[in-house]
């Protein structure tokens, strides 16, 4: 059987900055057969995120991530459709999901890498266990539970960087969920902006390109800031640090803005920002969604709960093919996507073969 895959063509460079034609599209033959243990699935969709930039260098910078390989194929999130199983775990006709789901239209999987996933619990969008239902959402959740330090009815103001894209979509509504009485999201366009305070119930928005963000904060943060969710790092990070509390945190979620650098993870703050820290006592501790995998099924239970009673509300761009996960993961990678970006390679839940 032909089936089509993308490898990683070429590689950016440490400090370069990631683009479409660093992955090409190839042709592959698949066994017909499959061994005891394994899984035949066809991919329905993938994921591109920011912590895949690490994974096109060599050196990946983490202790958890391992890099890519020239002329290999790629890999990440994935949702699936069993279409044979030798795995005493699935049947077909299962959906299925992994971290580590390679890019390609279909593919032969060991069945332990493989979780099964209930439709159910998505309304029928099993896009959204690559997102809102899935990591990102967990990761948000989790991360705010254990490094926000919220506590309803304190009035606490929460700011979140990155405020559009996968994880502060969700992170600045699981705020107000939690408890917090103010959420305000940072992002780079005014459409975004709208787009969290008319849907998403941000109380206000920062456009970071209109204009100084230190005095836009101010004005929409008049009380400080007590927990700063981060995705994005760099000048922006540091702009919140100076106008947070005493006693506040920081909920170290992602750096986007720091990937293209040849930087630690995570990126040590500048002296006078890192005084400031200390000085007004901010947490600020190293989070590892990974670390919490005992909270992961609860968490995806209440992430469920939430959106199937409209107090979650779930945005993905969407681009549809293999041959455009390259382009998927360019945009992503600069703000093209408001919500989780995801990419389509095929919406057919039958189990006929095309």
């Amino acid at each position: 059987m032909i089936i089509h895959r993308v490898v990683l063509n070429s590689r950016p460079g440490k400090n370069g900055n990631p683009v479409a034609e660093n992955f090409r599209v190839e042709e592959v033959s698949l066994p017909d057969a499959i061994n005891e243990g394994q899984v035949k699935v066809r991919t329905l969709y993938l994921s591109v995120d920011p912590y895949m930039r690490c994974r096109m260098n060599e050196d990946t910078g983490s202790d958890y991530l391992t890099p890519w390989q020239l002329s290999q194929v790629t890999d990440g999130g994935g949702i699936g459709l069993v279409e044979e199983s030798k795995h005493a775990n699935f049947t077909k006709g299962n959906f299925v999901t992994s971290f580590y789901w390679p890019w390609q239209t279909k593919a032969i999987l060991d069945g332990n890498i493989l979780e099964k996933v209930d439709p159910n619990l998505v309304d029928g969008h099993l896009s959204y266990f690559l997102g809102a239902i899935g990591m990102p959402g967990v990761t948000s959740l989790v991360g705010i539970q254990e490094k926000g330090h919220i506590v309803a009815g304190a009035n606490q103001t929460m700011v979140v960087s990155g405020a559009a894209g996968a994880c502060g979509s969700l992170a600045g509504q699981i705020g107000h969920l939690l408890g917090c009485s103010r959420v305000v999201g940072i992002c780079g366009t005014h459409e975004k902006c709208l787009f969290l305070t008319s849907e998403l119930g941000f109380d206000a928005a920062v456009n970071y390109k209109k204009g100084p963000v230190a005095e836009q904060l101010h004005d929409v943060c008049p009380a400080g800031v007590d927990v700063y969710f981060d995705n994005v790092g760099g000048d922006i990070s540091n702009t919140v640090i100076r106008q947070m509390n005493q006693n506040s945190h920081i909920i170290l979620c992602g750096q986007i803005s720091q990937y293209n650098k040849d930087v630690p993870y995570p990126p040590p703050l500048p002296p006078d920002i890192e005084a400031i820290r200390k000085e007004r006592n901010i947490t600020r501790e190293r989070f590892m969604v990974l670390n919490y995998k005992d909270k992961f099924a609860s968490s995806t239970l209440q992430l469920s709960q939430w959106f199937k009673e409209g107090k979650l509300k779930i945005k993905e761009s969407v681009i549809n093919g293999l041959e455009n996960m390259g382009v998927a993961f360019q945009s992503m990678m600069t703000g093209g996507n408001t919500g989780k970006q995801i990419v389509c390679i095929s919406e057919d839940t039958s189990l006929q073969s095309p």
